[in-house]
C-alpha cells in the first residue's frame, strides 16, 4: 500500500505497507538530498503516529532514495518560523522514539541536521562505509533544535557529542560504529540487505514484549537505578499473564518455533 488515506498528499516522503511482511517503511523522496521540508515535518509526525496506532505493523523503517539519506532541513525556511515554533520541532523529531514498534534507520550518504536527529530518535541505525553523519548547525552561527546534542550526549558521551556539535564535525560511518551510534556499518550494496534482516529478526519475537522492552528503555533511561530497576520489575510481573509469554514458555517446552499473536 502506497500513498493511500492517511498517506495522501505527503511533502518530500512516502508510506509503503506490505502487510504480509508487517512492515512499513517511510521513504524520504527528494533526491538527490532529500531536503526536510517545514510541512513535512509535521507529516512525519503523523505518519508515525498513524502507523504506531496499526496493530498490523510490527517494524517500521526509515529509509530514503538516492545517494543520500538527507542533507538536512530547509534553512531559509527557519527564518519564516518564530522562536516560540522553533523550540517545539523536537516534538515531532521525537516520534519515531514514541512508536510503539522497533524503528530502524538506513542510511547512506549524507544524514545530517534534522535528519541525524530524527535517526538518532530512532531504535536503531544501520550505515554504509560511504555514509557521513553530522550536526553541521555551528556553521550557520546556529545549534542543534530537534533533540540532537541531548541524544548524543546519552548516547556516546559529552565529550564526543561537544566534539561532533561543537566542531560540526561529518563522523564517517565506520566511526559512528565504532562509537555507539550505529548498530552495523556495512557496504554501501549491503544496506537493503542488511536492514531487511534486522526487520525480519525483530518481527519474529513478540509485539508485546518488544513494545513493553522498548518503553521500558526509553522511560528508565533517565531514572534513577533504584527507580528504573522497580519499573522493570513491574512490566516482568505484567507480562507474566500475557498469551505470548505462556506461548513462549510451551514453544520452549516442546523445541518449537513461537507463534506470537501480541496479547
Amino acid at each position: 500500500m502506497t500513498g493511500s488515506g492517511p498517506f495522501d498528499g505527503l511533502d518530500g516522503f512516502r508510506v509503503e505497507v506490505d502487510r504480509a511482511a508487517a512492515r512499513a517503511d517511510i521513504v524520504l523522496a527528494r533526491p538527490p538530498l532529500n531536503v526536510v521540508s517545514m510541512p513535512q515535518r509535521d507529516q512525519l509526525a503523523g505518519a508515525f503516529a498513524a502507523l504506531d496506532a496499526d496493530d498490523g505493523v510490527r517494524v517500521i523503517v526509515l529509509r530514503a532514495e538516492g545517494e543520500h539519506f538527507s542533507s538536512g532541513g530547509d534553512i531559509p525556511a527557519f527564518m519564516t518560523r518564530t522562536p516560540e515554533q522553533l523550540a517545539v520541532l523536537a516534538q515531532n523529531v521525537a516520534a519515531p522514539e514514541r512508536c510503539r514498534q522497533p524503528v530502524i534507520a538506513a542510511i547512506q550518504g549524507y544524514c545530517f541536521g534534522v535528519a541525524f536527529e530524527l535517526a538518532l530518535a530512532c531504535d536503531f541505525r544501520i550505515v554504509t562505509e560511504g555514509a557521513l553523519l553530522g550536526l553541521p548547525e555551528q556553521r550557520i552561527g546556529m545549534i542543534p533544535g530537534s533533540g540532537g546534542s541531548a541524544r548524543l550526549a546519552r548516547m556516546i558521551g559529552i565529550g564526543r557529542a561537544k566534539d561532533l556539535v561543537m566542531r560540526a564535525r561529518r563522523l564517517p560511518g565506520a566511526e559512528a560504529h565504532a562509537w555507539g551510534i550505529a548498530l552495523d556499518c556495512v557496504a554501501d550494496e549491503r544496506l537493503g540487505e542488511a536492514t531487511d534482516a534486522l526487520a525480519d529478526e525483530l518481527r519474529g519475537f513478540s509485539p508485546l514484549a518488544q513494545r513493553t522492552a522498548k518503553k521500558l528503555l526509553n522511560e528508565a533511561e533517565d531514572a534513577p537505578l533504584h527507580v528504573a530497576v522497580a519499573l522493570e520489575g513491574e512490566a516482568y510481573g505484567r507480562l507474566r499473564s500475557s498469551a505470548d509469554f505462556a506461548e513462549g514458555v510451551a514453544s520452549f517446552a516442546e523445541k518449537r518455533k513461537p507463534v506470537f499473536k501480541g496479547e
